[in-house]
């Protein structure tokens, strides 16, 4: 399973370190082992004193490089071994230091930053007002429902619920709670 891990550097040094690990894979055949490394970076068009525009690369998280990397429980020694040992980098993000295994990234929170970044795309869900969805996750867990509104930005879904002596009530889902029903 490929999970994606922070790495830590030194500031300034992002881009050294993110050409380091990549050429360092290859040397040390991990190829099969480390996928991505990632510098998370946005071009912004900025104005000097002259008045003269001018496109600026920052760093969305400096002092930090993404790598992505297969591991199967806890990460492989080699792998760690490798990264910790490359110049110019302080450690790992959630590693608590003295030889212990870093943290990935949660999912859905890595997720959020490569949509974020353009690097994958926003999962899209065919839903419309009127269609049936069923509730996955939650205590709400196998109810049907018809759809009133969806708000896609929010990744979210509203349905008219009958409660209290039958007047309807407004209730939220977010898209991972539910399924649409064919």
């Amino acid at each position: 399973m490929r999970r994606w891990y922070i790495v830590s550097t030194y500031s300034g040094y992002e881009n050294a370190v993110k050409q380091d690990l990549e050429r360092r894979r290859e040397t040390m055949n991990m190829t099969d082992k480390i996928y991505q490394v990632m510098v998370p970076e946005e071009t912004v068009e900025v104005t000097d004193k002259k008045g003269k525009k001018k496109l600026k690369v920052n760093k969305l998280f400096p002092s930090y490089v993404f790598v992505e990397i297969e591991v199967e429980g806890e990460m492989d020694d080699r792998v760690w071994f490798m990264i910790r040992n490359t110049p110019k980098v302080t450690g790992f993000l959630g590693s608590s230091g003295g030889g212990t295994k870093p943290v990935p990234v949660p999912v859905d929170e890595m997720n959020r930053i490569l949509i974020s970044l353009g690097v994958v795309e926003k999962p899209s869900v065919d839903l419309h007002v009127g269609d049936t969805i069923e509730v996955i996750e939650g205590p709400f867990n196998g109810k049907v429902y018809n759809v009133a509104a969806v708000d896609e930005g929010a990744e979210e879904v509203m349905v008219l619920v009958e409660m209290f002596g039958g007047r309807s009530t407004q209730m939220t889902f977010n898209f991972k709670q539910i399924k649409k029903i064919a």
